[in-house]
């Protein structure tokens, strides 16, 4: 018995609905290989970033205005004058104009700026021929002083009811080096290793400034306590 033609029909319309559409269909490609990175996002400072390098008079502006304030306190606690640490702080962005576009992307751009403002800071105390200790000195624990102890955590015997001007007073009075380190570490907030980049020195050694630099103020605010300075 012959089959209804319409069966056949039928069927024929169920092939083509089913058949793909090449023109609608996506081109899926294959996932990539187990362990490949992803590509590296690009944030907005490193767009600002390149875009300054690239001459960007604005772009420029919008950096000065994200790091101005930790630059200006860096100078500021450096040197204690308002004035200098205006100038300083002009200087290192002026220096930075001069040599954005040597920045190869080798560290952070904020160690690399701290790293180049701390060189215009030292440059400047060294012109005034203040009492200080070369940076270089700074990096070599002496003999006298015995091995430096790595510390990471904050000091809390320098917390408390210690008097903040008493405090800011000690802290300037520390050699050069020793208030480089203090200052990026217990004030600026960097790590060991961002410091260590800045300086061109190791982990160990700036954990050692650093305990030296907080056994240095631990004398100094006992004498100021004798003194009658803290009250």
């Amino acid at each position: 018995m012959p089959r209804p033609r319409f069966q056949k029909q039928t069927s024929e319309a169920s092939a083509s609905e089913t058949a793909p559409d090449k023109e609608n269909t996506l081109e899926l490609r294959d996932p990539a290989p187990e362990g490949t990175p992803p590509p590296p996002e690009i944030t907005p400072e490193a767009e600002i970033l390149a875009r300054a390098q690239a001459g960007d008079h604005q772009a420029f502006a919008h950096l000065y205005s994200l790091h101005k304030r930790r630059i200006y306190s860096l100078c500021l606690r450096m040197v204690g004058n308002v004035a200098e640490a205006e100038d300083l702080t002009q200087e290192a962005f002026l220096q930075l104009h001069r040599k954005i576009g040597t920045f190869r992307g080798d560290s952070a751009f904020s160690t690399w700026l701290h790293r180049l403002s701390i060189n215009v800071v030292l440059m400047h105390l060294r012109k005034k021929g203040l009492p200080q200790m070369s940076l270089d000195e700074a990096m070599e624990p002496s003999c006298d002083e015995g091995p430096g102890r790595s510390f990471g955590a904050p000091d809390l015997s320098l917390t408390g009811s210690i008097d903040r001007l008493v405090l800011e007073r000690a802290v300037a009075a520390l050699p050069a080096g020793y208030r480089l380190i203090f200052v990026l570490h217990d004030v600026e907030g960097f790590e060991h290793n961002e410091i260590a980049a800045m300086l061109d020195c190791s982990v160990g050694n700036s954990k050692s400034q650093l305990h030296k630099a907080r056994l240095k103020l631990r004398d100094a605010l006992r004498l100021s306590l004798r003194k009658g300075d803290v009250k």
